[in-house]
C-alpha cells in the first residue's frame, strides 16, 4: 500500500492577528518551528519517498523543518495541489473572522473555492502521490481547511462548511486539526487505488 501523510503546517508569527490565508511572507513562530520538528521526530525511521508543499512559506517552512529530521535524502517539491484555501478574506482582521466563525464558504461566490473543489484537489495529490511513489510514503505539507476536509471525504460523510469543525465525526480525536498534525491516508495500490484507512497523531514537544 502507499501511505500519505498530510501535515498542517506549524504555528504562524502573525502579530496583527489577520487571516492571512494565501498572502505571502508569513513565518511559522518560534513554537511554530518546533512543532515542526515534532512532526518530523514522529516520522523518523518511517521511510519517507517524497516531502510536498504549499507554495505558502510557512508550509515550505515546515516541510524543510521536517525533512531534516525524518527524511534528509527525500526531493523537497512545491505543489500547488496543497495550497491553502482560495478565499476573499484574505488580509481580514480575525477578529472579523471570528464573527463568521471562520466560514470561508457560505455566501461566497463562484470565483472562490467550495469544499468539493478542495476536495477534488486533493484527491488530484492523493493520484499524484500514488502514481509517482507507489507501495512508499509520501508527505504533502499543507493546511487545515484542506486537511479537515480531506479527513471527511475520507470518511464518507457531507462535505460542509461545519462538518470540517467537528472531525470526532469522523472517528478522529479532534475537532479540527491541530498545528503540526500527521494526518495519514493509506492506498490500496493497482489501479483503482482504494481508500483503505486513515489515522490522526498530533505530536507533542518534548
Amino acid at each position: 500500500m502507499t501511505k500519505i501523510s498530510l501535515i498542517r503546517h506549524g504555528l504562524v508569527h502573525n502579530p496583527e492577528e489577520v487571516y492571512y490565508g494565501r498572502l505571502p511572507g508569513f513565518a511559522l513562530a518560534e513554537l511554530g518551528r518546533a512543532q515542526a520538528a515534532a512532526a518530523g521526530e514522529y516520522l523518523a525511521g518511517d521511510s519517507v519517498a517524497a516531502i510536498y508543499h504549499s507554495p505558502m512559506l510557512r508550509a515550505f517552512q515546515t516541510a524543510d523543518i521536517v525533512r531534516l529530521r525524518c527524511a534528509t535524502d527525500a526531493p523537497l517539491t512545491e505543489c500547488g495541489l496543497l495550497n491553502e484555501i482560495y478565499s476573499p478574506f484574505d488580509g481580514r482582521a480575525a477578529a472579523e473572522m471570528e464573527q463568521r466563525d471562520w466560514n470561508f464558504y457560505d455566501d461566497v461566490g463562484p470565483a472562490y473555492e467550495q469544499p468539493a473543489d478542495i476536495v477534488a484537489r486533493l484527491v488530484r495529490f492523493f493520484d499524484l502521490a500514488c502514481e509517482k511513489h507507489p507501495g512508499r510514503h509520501v508527505v504533502g505539507v499543507t493546511h487545515a481547511d484542506p486537511i479537515a476536509f480531506a479527513i471527511v471525504w475520507a470518511s464518507g460523510r457531507p462535505l460542509s462548511a461545519a462538518q470540517r469543525k467537528q472531525l470526532v465525526d469522523c472517528g478522529v480525536p479532534v475537532h479540527y486539526p491541530s498545528p503540526a498534525s500527521v494526518t495519514t491516508f493509506l492506498f490500496a495500490d493497482g489501479a483503482e487505488g482504494k481508500l483503505l484507512d486513515y489515522r490522526y497523531h498530533a505530536p507533542t514537544l518534548q
